[in-house]
């Protein structure tokens, strides 16, 4: 076949359009993949966000914890004292 001056190879061009159809496939299946890992991705994203609030929250409770478990040390140091105060010294003891 001639095309003006240039004799075009129809093999030639049906190897060309069956190269370009598998290219715009290719194509279509990686954008569509993409999709996919894009809304995977915005999943994972909202589920490392929901567990961040619960290590945040858990964190909190362990503050708050621990400031009890403090507190409570605290009252029972000083309850010692005050019955270590009100005990009655045997005079004649030795003081060690």
């Amino acid at each position: 076949m001639w095309n003006g001056r240039r004799r075009v190879d129809i093999r030639a061009w049906h190897s060309v359009r069956e190269e370009h159809a598998a290219t715009v496939a290719e194509r279509d299946m990686l954008r569509a993949e993409n999709d996919t890992l894009k809304r995977q991705w915005d999943s994972l994203l909202r589920k490392l966000a929901g567990v961040t609030e619960e290590l945040r929250a858990l964190r909190a409770a362990v503050r708050v914890r621990q400031k009890a478990q403090a507190e409570l040390a605290s009252l029972y140091r000083e309850r010692d004292i005050e019955r270590a105060r009100a005990a009655e010294r045997d005079p004649n003891a030795a003081l060690n």
